[in-house]
């Protein structure tokens, strides 16, 4: 299969068994977890038992240890059983890897072997009402008070927030811009640290998204990341993997969509035939499955520029993340459309898969910011 190709036989086995674990322990529930608006939480400790609540943590804090490419290869399978639940599980990977990379070994040890097992759970806090895609400008402030700081502000759509236990935060501890803002780690409970109504979502329905508010909100100094002014540094850094694992869950989904896109045409019988002998149909699904094909060949090869440190890393991942929620996202729609009016019923899959990858084209860094960066690096401006 397309989705195995040029893999090691290391990379074969990590694959099938998320896509086992997909299989057996998503799909069966991703409709329920969405019309209910389900946190599955126990599923994704299973996932964890597997090493996928710390898959490019070190190994000597609980994580798996494994690479940039491994680490997409085992998103884009668990996406195919339900693309909401292991995008959160993206994010919560990616602050487990800033506080493994950024932290020191005491951060490390206290808050890394919790997140890798998934006893507890993270969230990535950087998006605020008045800045979203201008993130250097945000205005949650931390004020040093002896061996503290007194955090006041607040975060928007903030994934996992008010379920989860530890919240990866980034504040203005000096002067405007990036050179400004320092990384906090906050723990569920710390006084003055609250939450938002939950918010009503187009998708992404088995993950809580709420804001985060903090007033008054006492962090000791030793739960600062890095050094004072690396916030911004460390943040971006972040979401170059996070772009990686959110194309790679654009990916899962656009794959199941198109085998789903595949049985109907099979199946479905108009003017006395199957429509998979129509060949207008025929010539869309070629051209989803070589549009995927692509995507995930320009996320992989991504996840190997930033694996290798490699200077074009930033600009790869940009231009991954762009191309791949994009095509992935017009991929699935297109699957919707061959369903016909079934594709717009929820008895149907397909259309979960449309409104759960919907907006993978906006977070993470919009795909209009995407292209900032690849030009701004094309121009050098």
């Amino acid at each position: 299969c397309a989705a195995s190709a040029g893999l090691t036989e290391e990379q074969k086995e990590f694959q099938k068994v998320a896509l086992d674990f997909a299989t057996k322990e998503m799909a069966p529930h991703m409709a329920e977890w969405d019309e209910k608006e389900i946190f599955p939480v126990e599923t994704m400790r299973k996932a964890a038992q597997l090493g996928f609540g710390g898959i490019y943590v070190r190994p000597d804090v609980g994580g798996s240890g494994l690479s940039r490419l491994d680490t997409s290869v085992i998103f884009e399978a668990l996406s195919t059983g339900c693309t909401s639940t292991t995008a959160y599980m993206s994010i919560h990977n990616m602050c487990a890897w800033m506080i493994d990379s950024f932290g020191n070994e005491e951060q490390r040890h206290k808050f890394c072997p919790s997140l890798c097992s998934m006893e507890k759970f993270a969230s990535y806090c950087l998006t605020e009402p008045g800045s979203g895609s201008d993130a250097a400008s945000l205005l949650t402030s931390a004020k040093r008070k002896g061996d503290t700081y007194i955090l006041n502000g607040s975060k928007a759509f903030i994934s996992g927030g008010g379920d989860t236990d530890v919240y990866v935060v980034m504040c203005r501890t000096g002067g405007p811009g990036p050179k400004g803002i320092s990384c906090m780690v906050l723990e569920k409970g710390t006084p003055g640290l609250s939450f938002g109504k939950k918010e009503k979502k187009v998708g992404w329905n088995s993950q809580p998204t709420r804001a985060v508010i903090f007033e008054d909100c006492v962090v000791p100094v030793e739960n600062r990341l890095g050094a004072e002014g690396q916030g911004f540094n460390i943040a971006m850094k972040g979401l170059n993997g996070g772009r990686i694992n959110i194309a790679s869950c654009s990916l899962g989904a656009a794959h199941a969509s198109v085998l789903l896109a595949q049985e109907h045409l099979t199946v479905r019988k108009q003017f006395g035939e199957p429509l998979a002998n129509n060949q207008y149909l025929q010539f869309r699904l070629a051209e989803m499955a070589t549009r995927l094909v692509a995507a995930r060949l320009m996320v992989r090869n991504a996840a190997r520029a930033l694996q290798e440190g490699r200077e074009d890393a930033a600009v790869l991942c940009s231009m991954a993340k762009l191309f791949a929620t994009d095509e992935c996202f017009a991929i699935c729609n297109q699957a919707l459309q061959m369903h016909g009016g079934y594709g717009y019923l929820k008895d149907y899959a397909v259309q979960q898969f449309v409104r759960d990858i919907r907006v993978h084209q906006i977070l993470e860094g919009t795909n209009e910011v995407m292209r900032m960066i690849v030009a701004r690096n094309l121009l050098q401006v």
